[in-house]
């Protein structure tokens, strides 16, 4: 039986086999676990900044599939201002699901409090991700559930 995230893995290899990068990084593992690990310590530490500084000047951040992606560093920092502000005790984990070209697929997980109401809050999502040649990111595209625990 395949998961729900090995169907997603398979639709995605499939997509990437037929694609080609031009001028752009081929991304491994390794260099896709650091980025994480920069984007949990961005959202972490609710750094605006921090978070800008990991993605092309000319990125796009689809949080929610049918609206209008924030685009480039400064709408990304204001988005990431808005939605951390009422989040307290983060704790951000990922996982590399596949890595193809300069495109990788990770899962990932949060966990924070909202300091407005006490609630705890559990996010599991997925990343699209696909990089420059510098190692930054040009494209976040995520899917994502919540639950209040």
């Amino acid at each position: 039986m395949i998961t729900s995230i090995g169907r997603l893995v398979v639709v995605f290899m499939v997509v990437m086999s037929g694609t080609t990068t031009v001028d752009a990084q081929t991304l491994d593992t390794a260099a896709l676990e650091t980025w994480l690990e920069r984007y949990g310590e961005a959202w972490e530490t609710r750094s605006a900044d921090r978070a800008a500084e990991i993605f092309s000047a000319d990125a796009l951040y689809h949080e929610m599939p049918f609206d209008e992606p924030k685009s480039g560093r400064g709408g990304i920092r204001d988005y990431w201002s808005t939605v951390t502000a009422d989040q307290r005790d983060i704790d951000f984990r990922s996982e590399v699901v596949a890595v193809s070209g300069n495109t990788g697929v990770a899962r990932w997980s949060a966990r924070f409090s909202l300091e407005s109401s006490g609630a705890r809050v559990e996010l599991d999502g997925i990343f699209l991700l696909t990089f420059d040649a510098a190692g930054l990111c040009t494209s976040l595209r995520e899917w994502w559930h919540v639950r209040e625990l």
